[in-house]
């Protein structure tokens, strides 16, 4: 391997120790639940300005370019934060940007393709929404340049959730893929997408059916219509799932259902098929512009999305036995086809790091292991795959929900399990030997999107600010004025997503304390709508301190990710790695990749 750019394996060590150092002194703010920002006062603990000196500063330097405070000391002679400038300047340094270690994508992408221009026919703005187009468009790419590298043909796409990165691998690239998933209810989407491509691909099929003696021509306008009306309404479709996903699709790093399921392979849709008889098809016949060697759309489409076309129905009457024979020669033709084609085959599986190859698939060849936003330890043990199984040339992996990994050290009474001895965190020999921990609130902090934030986006400022003020009605009203089993117990319980089914603080207040167990019946509306109105006026100290901890979530989020990378170049079988920036933070604020290839 001879990438240009390798980042040493000593400078990434550096980078840490860098990190952990500054972190051993500012996590404390990151540590800081929410749920006891009122019941423990924190903003006086922690912050010695005004909030609104924290929301203005932050703001403001947005774009990187005010430097002012670098260098000045953040905390005053009590230890609290008083210079917000300064504090902003210090994480700025800190995050993996400034940190002088990820690969440039451009470089990377130069060094793999060169000048050549990417043909795409196939626009993912058509099967997604913007989000997960701009991420699939982009990793597909580079997954696709390390195939091609390493003269591969075969991709392992682990919790490849409904599909879209499966998919699309198989259909624009002509890679053979795996996608496999821990939930049933993702392979079932899986299919249901593949079955509204069949869908789109019937528009091609009949955009490209050859004339006969008694057809006549289109005029070319009521041509174009007709077109229009076909795959504009095909896209509304297809392109609808997408929407529609992104409001059920759950993490596909949750461990759900682990038994294992078949793929239906096929699908019929009665608006599509023709009202023929069963022998009757088209011979595709199209232009050398959409159906030439370049073109292979009808090869690269997944099971269930590829009806294979026979031969032009003869206009004479076939006896029962010439019937059958060409029956069984037309599935015999399937059946070598499917086997020879570039498919995309979803599998329910529950992946962790002793998982083998052959429970994915018996015809295991060498692959391109990847992952794009997989949760917790799954992206973790995804790298653990890519080293244990010889077959696994290179990985790319793009993690998420950090405050799912296990972690080895944490001092919570309620960390995580892991799973057979491999923690999710830390992964490197190199930061294991120092038994550093964040803590679960500072990885949940890992995930605040700065970019999004910074930029306008902003955060859930009135959920969080409910469940704050209902902390403090749980400790007064069932705590006896203390911090009691039952206060604590509010933290392990999760109250979920009542905010969103609440049209009010009182009506919120009712479902949570029934959710966690507790009577609320002899608790007034006023009494309640009253703790929402004391503390209304201090809901800019919550938004405030939120925001510290919004600038604190690059530095740990590097550190997790570097921890990564540590791992790859620790391994001896590991030829090239590195950390790469694939998407825009504001689009996808889990952008950066880890990619290895072995030697």
């Amino acid at each position: 391997m001879s990438f240009s750019r390798d980042v040493a394996l000593d400078l990434v060590k550096s980078k840490i120790k860098l990190l952990t150092d500054f972190l051993d002194v500012y996590i404390k703010i990151a540590n800081v639940h929410t749920v006891d920002f009122y019941t423990k006062d924190i903003w006086n603990e922690f912050v010695a300005v005004p909030p609104e000196t924290v929301i203005s500063s932050v703001f403001c330097q947005q774009g990187g370019s005010t430097r002012e405070g670098k260098g000045d000391s953040v905390w005053d002679q009590s230890q609290k934060l008083n210079n917000v400038a300064a504090y902003m300047g210090i994480t700025r340094d800190h995050s993996l940007p400034n940190l002088g270690v990820c690969t440039p994508l451009d470089d990377l992408q130069q060094e793999l393709w060169g000048d050549k221009q990417k043909e795409m026919f196939l626009k993912t703005s058509t099967f997604m929404n913007t989000k997960k187009s701009h991420e699939v468009e982009v990793m597909s790419e580079i997954v696709a340049c390390f195939a091609k590298y390493c003269n591969i043909q075969q991709v392992i796409d682990i919790g490849s959730g409904k599909g879209y990165l499966s998919s699309y691998l198989s259909m624009q690239y002509g890679l053979n893929v795996y996608g496999i998933d821990s939930s049933t209810t993702n392979t079932i989407g899986a299919n249901e997408r593949n079955r509204k491509l069949e869908r789109y691909w019937k528009v091609y099929q009949r955009q490209t059916k050859p004339l006969t003696q008694d057809s006549k021509p289109e005029h070319p306008k009521e041509k174009q219509m007709n077109n229009v009306e076909n795959f504009t309404e095909i896209r509304e479709q297809v392109g609808h799932i997408g929407e529609q996903e992104r409001i059920t699709e759950p993490h596909s790093g949750h461990v759900q259902s682990l038994v294992q399921t078949p793929v239906s392979t096929t699908s019929v849709d009665s608006e599509i098929h023709e009202k023929s008889n069963v022998e009757t098809s088209v011979e595709i016949v199209g232009s050398d512009e959409f159906y030439g060697s370049e073109n292979i759309f009808l090869e690269l489409l997944s099971t269930d999305a590829v009806e294979v076309s026979s031969q032009v129905r003869q206009r004479k009457c076939l006896d029962e036995k010439e019937k059958e024979r060409r029956k069984t020669t037309s599935l015999e033709a399937k059946a070598k086809r499917i086997k020879e084609a570039n498919l995309y085959s979803p599998i329910t599986l529950h992946v962790t790091s002793t998982t083998e190859l052959h429970d994915i698939t018996s015809d295991i060849k060498d692959s391109v292991i990847v992952g794009l936003h997989t949760c917790g330890d799954l992206a973790s043990n995804t790298l653990r795959i890519f080293i244990t199984k010889p077959e696994l040339k290179a990985v790319c992996s793009v993690g998420c929900c950090y405050h799912l990994l296990s972690e080895e050290f944490e001092l919570s009474d309620h960390s995580q399990e892991c799973c057979q001895g491999q923690w999710g965190f830390p992964m490197s020999q190199y930061l294991r030997s120092s038994a550093w921990h964040c803590g679960r609130n500072a990885r949940m902090s890992a995930c605040l999107p700065f970019e999004r934030v910074t930029f306008g986006h902003g955060l859930p400022l009135e959920s969080l600010f409910y469940r704050a003020v209902l902390q403090v009605i749980i400790k007064e009203h069932f705590g006896n004025g203390k911090t009691s089993d039952a206060v604590q117990q509010t933290k392990v319980k999760h109250v979920g997503k009542i905010y969103f089914k609440s049209s009010s603080f009182v009506e919120y207040t009712r479902k949570a304390t029934e959710k966690l167990g507790m009577d609320s019946s002899k608790m007034s509306d006023s009494l309640i709508q009253g703790y929402y109105d004391r503390y209304m006026p201090r809901m800019k100290e919550l938004e405030a301190f939120n925001l510290l901890k919004v600038a604190l979530a690059p530095c740990i989020e590097g550190l997790i990710l570097l921890d990564r990378l540590c791992y790859l170049k620790e391994q001896e079988n590991v030829a090239w790695s590195a950390l790469v920036q694939l998407f825009d933070p504001v689009k996808s604020p889990r952008c950066y990749a880890v990619i290895g290839v072995k030697k």
